[in-house]
Parts: C-alpha cells; structure tokens; sequence
C-alpha cells in the first residue's frame, strides 16, 4: 500500500535505532526548553508564565518554519501554529483543574 497509493518505499530497518535516537534527543531538548524558564524563577506561576511565553515563541519560530518550506504565507502560518498550540494548552489546563480536588 506505501508504495503504490503513497508512492512511499519500505522503510529500512537499519534506521530504526538511529530514528529513535533522533527522536528522544529531540524530546529531550525540547523538554529543557520549555522547562528552563522554571530555574530562573522564584516560584511557580512565575515560570509557568515565563515557560508559556517561551512555548508561543517556539511555536510561532516553528510555524513560521514550516510554512517557508511549505510555501504557504509564513506570518500566517507561523500565528496558526501558535494559536492551535495556545488552544491545545489551554484545554489541557482546563480539564487539569476540572478534576483538581
């Protein structure tokens, strides 16, 4: 099916250790990214808004990474990355202080 509907060949097994790698690292970095913020602060509603911002940065960087290589507008492209990550997060922390006790 990859090959004849998608035109995509059989992934090589050889890659897999070496994509796992690449991916956990990628995980990893990110992470301490987006968890930096919070060594830098006194308490922490400090670093979730300072995390916060530097996650909208990130976003916004990465759309607007995506859409140049995509050639779709860049600005916009960029702010709908951002704003569906915004969206996303905000879900998440309500439905984190739904069931707070």
């Amino acid at each position: 099916m990859m090959k004849y509907e998608l035109g995509l060949e059989k992934p090589d097994p050889k890659r897999a250790t070496k994509s796992a790698q690449n991916i956990g690292l990628s995980y990893v970095v990110g992470g301490m990214v987006l968890l930096s913020p919070y060594f830098f602060v006194s308490t922490p509603i400090e670093g979730l808004k300072l995390s916060a911002i530097v996650t909208l940065l990130c976003l916004y960087v990465f759309g607007f990474l995506k859409s140049r290589l995509t050639g779709i507008n860049s600005w916009w492209g960029a702010v709908r990355v951002m704003l569906i990550g915004a969206v996303a997060a905000a879900a998440a922390f309500g439905i984190a202080k739904l069931f707070e006790g």
